[in-house]
This record gives C-alpha cells, structure tokens and sequence, in this order.
C-alpha cells in the first residue's frame, strides 16, 4: 500500500470531519482524493463520491437529529426538487471528457472557497431573511444537477439557501443541509449505478472513514464556532481547485 493511497484514506475522513462540523464542504474533496490519491477514473469517482456522500451525509443529519438540529421539513422541501435535479445531471456526466469534468470541477471548487471565505457567520439569535419557498424550490433544483453531475453534495449552497429561503438559523441549516444532500446523493447515484460498475470495496472502506469523520465533526460543531474552521478549509478547497485548473487547462487547447 502506496504512502499516496495512504494519504488519501486519511483524507476521506477529512471529508467527513467538515460534513459533520459546516454541513458541506467536504464532499467537493471526494472527487479529487479518489481521482488522484486513490487511482480512481474520473467518471467512476463521481458515482463513488455520490454514495460516500450520500452515506455519510444520512449520518451526520440522524446526529444533528438527535440534538434538534433538522427541520424535516424545510429538508423534504428541498430535497424534492433535489432529487429531481439529480437525476436530471446524472446523464451530463458522460457528456464530457475526463479532463473536462475536472476542470469544471476545478472552477467549481474555486466558486466554493470564495463563498465559504466571504460567507458571513450566522448566530443562533440572528432573524434570517423571509422565507420564499418558490425561490427555496429553484434553488433544490440547481443544487440537485450539480449534485448529479459532478457527485459533490452542494452544500455550500443549501446551507446558505436554507438560511435565506427557509428561515432556518444556521445551526439548523446545518443539519438540514446534511439530510437534503443525502436525499440528493441517492437520486444522483441512482442516476450513475445504471451506467457503472463501481468499486464498491474501496467506496465502502472510504465511507468508512467518512463516516467516522462526521462523528467527530458533527461533535465539534456544538463545542467551537464553525465558521473559523470553514475559511481554512477554504483555502485548503482552493488549492485543490487551481492543482486541478493548471493540471486539466489542456483540454481548452
């Protein structure tokens, strides 16, 4: 066993460790830790990120659960339309080629890291904005095809979208967002189960890991202030992301 695939088991946990603690984040990793440190293709890591996850997310959400921290449903409003945008960006991926689909989910990744710097931090007693379910509704959707497409959970922007669309504080958003990117993992890896064959040995030892760091993240949510830790991962997410733009920018050649 390689020190690069060693290295990449330890990051899988990473994965879970920012699902539990900032309800996202985390699963924009998967597919770059299962490309490049696990020797996974492209293709085949999308699907595998969709059930690693979606598993890991169905975790985290039943603890935040058990501490009152989901809102089921503000969740199933969103999880709907979710579902419904995963499986319509499930078939995109095959539409574009390996190096194509890591640059796009490079520049992806980079939108990632500038909304979770400039994001601004939320308390419990802060009053959100009104919600607007229509609006709560698009935003499902669009989440939903890039869950599809890319197997990433979104939840970069279910948090947010939770917060302003359906009057959700933080913290709740939080949990919520854990259970509507469960909900949108499994459409989207009902979508690519039909054209794969997956590792299921390596997704489930990854998903192993992921798991046991959403326990730990899910922990530290309650006991530290979440948005200190989601900037440094911010900058870790941007790394990643521009490694992936220099390394993939040849296919626009």
């Amino acid at each position: 066993m390689s020190a690069l695939f060693v290295t990449g088991l330890v990051l899988s946990a990473i994965i879970g460790l920012s699902l539990g603690l900032i309800g996202g984040g985390g699963s924009i990793l998967t597919v770059p830790i299962l490309v490049y440190f696990l020797g996974v293709t492209p293709h085949d890591a999308v699907g595998m990120s969709l059930a690693v996850v979606g598993a890991t997310s169905l975790f985290g959400s039943y603890l935040h659960y058990r501490r009152e921290n989901v809102d089921v449903r503000s969740g199933l409003l969103f999880g709907v339309a979710g579902i419904a945008g995963a499986l319509a960006g499930s078939p995109m991926t095959k539409l574009v080629s390996p190096g194509m689909l890591l640059l796009i989910f490079g520049a992806l990744m980079f939108v990632v890291a500038a909304s979770m710097i400039w994001r601004r931090a939320k308390t419990e007693d802060e009053i959100p904005h009104t919600p607007h379910p229509a609006q709560g509704l698009l935003a499902g959707f669009g989440v939903g095809v890039l869950t599809g497409f890319l197997g990433v959970g979104g939840g970069f922007l279910i948090v947010p979208a939770l917060v302003y669309f359906g009057g959700l504080s933080m913290k709740r958003a939080i949990g919520t967002s854990l259970f509507v990117i469960f909900l949108n993992c499994v459409a989207g890896l009902v979508g690519h189960a039909s054209q794969d064959a997956f590792d299921w040995g390596l997704t489930g030892i990854v998903m192993a890991l992921a798991v046991g760091g959403a326990v730990g993240g899910t922990m530290l949510s309650h006991r530290m202030a979440a948005h200190r830790l989601q900037r440094v991962f911010a900058v870790l997410v941007l790394g990643v992301g521009g490694f992936l733009i220099a390394k993939n920018f040849a296919v626009l050649m």
